[in-house]
């Protein structure tokens, strides 16, 4: 008896290791792939992608961010930061490492660490790793679960029989293969094979999750392009303040060749007392200034060493000493092309797209649901033996099958009504932020387009007003070393052409920050980041 059962037993177990191969099989034939953080980003091939970027201006940005135009950076340790400036520039990062101390980048360079090693990046790509793994999940919604045990059963005393006999009896049973809690005459209380789902679920939830999962792979895509606009920005401002701090310096060393001469001519009797004491004024003027922009610096530094996810306690140094205008879009491009761009290339747009068609499927679930039947489905095959007493005897192959449809019409048909009015609902709603964020996308367009075409003006303007304090500075000084000028004028003239360099600067970093927010309002940066290989 004993052996008998067991050879049942091992067939059971055999017929159990043939289904769990063919379902694999059938999962890896049909299922929907779920894509890696690195490859989700990407949207299936049924949906429709952007057109791809002119050549032009890809060559622009990816590979024309050369030694004219882009200023490489170098992160040191807070003990190097005095002696940076003049360290030799090491090998290209990976973006799947920590920057080290030390490391020579440029701007595409930068960008590039950003898009591989920001974690608020990588978090948004995980997020499209699970929703292509729910998506797949609502695929496999048709196949049944296989599940296998054994049980046995005891039982001592009263007992009723199908016509309502109630007797006392002793018995045992036994169960092995697929399911388990088989026990007299019904079917396994675990069945081996086990399906149980509404079918609506199985017709809408794959196109439901779909859209769920493109539209985080534009959120993400969305995420990503709005850290690499940061840190270009936050590159920009960290230029702005290491050039602020050089025409402080610059400002200072005038002041105080300045001051050594009225000191002369002071005590010389040539000057007056009080045109040595107003230099000296102005002298702590320039030296708290100098203090300030250090704090800037260092500001700008951490503010884009924590868009980098690197050790916070290093710095970024700027190696390049001239700050030129960065040409990514032309000033005189039509608004109207921008911002037909910007739509079309946007991700936050395809992203609400996708929420309208989700919310749109959800609306189609809940119309369906009462005329779609749910199914149950159970079959057990294994060994079963019984007997009086502790005996088992009787042991044979044992089939349950179970198959069952049924319609739900959830609460008399008002929970249906209100289910549907929910979804219609959360439609409008997805519907209202589509136009939202065309508006936001379109005013984020036009906005930057008219910084980029009024800041160019602010150069051309700062550019010759700059020509004009040199030469004003340069005459009074000459004037003054001969003894025929006031040193008011020369202290005035310091003074002019230091504010028309920092306009000058801010121009230009405020240009170049604004054609970085129109790349970004274009959509530009959908395009992948490629580091550009290190200079020797």
């Amino acid at each position: 008896m004993t052996s008998k059962f067991l050879k049942r037993t091992r067939f059971a177990t055999v017929a159990l290791g043939v289904l769990l191969a063919v379902s694999g099989c059938r999962t890896v034939g049909t299922g929907i792939g779920i894509e890696t953080a690195d490859s989700a980003r990407h949207v299936s091939a049924d949906l429709a992608e952007p057109a791809p970027m002119p050549a032009t201006n890809a060559e622009a940005f990816m590979s024309g961010l050369s030694a004219d135009n882009v200023r490489s950076v170098r992160l040191v340790s807070a003990d190097a930061v005095a002696s940076a400036a003049d360290e030799h520039t090491g090998p290209s990062a990976q973006p799947d490492e920590a920057v080290p101390a030390g490391q020579s980048l440029d701007l595409a360079t930068l960008l590039w660490i950003v898009d591989g090693q920001n974690p608020q990046v990588a978090l948004a790509r995980e997020r499209i790793a699970e929703a292509y793994a729910q998506r797949a999940r609502a695929g496999y919604l048709w196949l049944p679960s296989l599940r296998a045990g054994l049980n046995y059963n005891k039982h001592e005393g009263a007992i009723q029989d199908v016509v309502g006999r109630v007797f006392d009896t002793s018995r045992g049973a036994i169960y092995g293969g697929l399911g388990a809690a088989a026990v007299g005459a019904g079917s396994p209380a675990v069945p081996g094979v086990w399906a149980n789902f509404h079918l609506a679920d199985a017709c809408f939830q794959p196109q439901i999750a779909g859209h769920e999962a493109s539209a985080r792979s534009h959120a993400a895509e969305a995420t990503r392009n709005a850290f690499l606009r940061d840190a270009a920005v936050a590159y920009w401002e960290l230029v702005r303040a290491e050039q602020q701090q050089a025409v402080a310096r610059e400002a200072l060393q005038h002041t105080q060749q300045l001051a050594q001469l009225t000191e002369t001519y002071a005590r010389t009797g040539q000057g007056l007392k009080a045109d040595q004491q107003r230099v000296e004024a102005e002298l702590a003027v320039r030296r708290s200034e100098l203090l300030q922009t250090d704090e800037a610096i260092r500001v700008a530094s951490a503010q884009l060493v924590r868009l980098l996810g690197g050790d916070p306690l290093s710095r970024i140094v700027t190696a390049e000493q001239a700050v030129m205008p960065l040409e990514l879009t032309a000033a005189d491009t039509p608004a109207v092309e921008l911002v037909e761009l910007g739509l079309s290339r946007r991700p936050e747009l395809a992203e609400s797209r996708h929420l309208v068609y989700q919310a749109c499927q959800r609306l189609r679930r809940e119309r369906f649901a009462p005329l779609i039947p749910s199914v149950v489905l159970g079959l057990s095959y294994g060994g079963f033996g019984g007997g009086l007493g502790s005996e088992i005897t009787n042991t044979s192959d044992r089939l349950d099958a179970d198959v069952a449809a049924y319609w739900e019409l959830r609460q008399l048909g008002l929970g249906e009504r209100a289910v549907r009015a929910e979804a219609s609902s959360r439609v409008r709603q997805a519907e209202l932020r589509q136009a939202a964020d065309l508006d936001r996308v379109a005013a984020e367009v036009v906005t930057a387009h008219t910084q980029v075409q009024t800041r160019a003006g602010r150069i051309e303007v700062a550019r010759s007003g700059i020509l004009a304090a040199e030469d004003s500075f340069r005459l009074n000084s000459e004037r003054i070393q001969h003894a025929q000028g006031l040193p008011i004028e020369v202290l005035q003239s310091i003074q002019s052409l230091a504010v028309l360099r920092r306009e000058y600067l801010n121009a230009v970093v405020d240009y170049n920050i604004a054609q970085f927010q129109l790349w970004w309002a274009a959509g530009w940066f959908s395009e992948p980041v490629t580091a550009l290989p290190a200079e020797d």
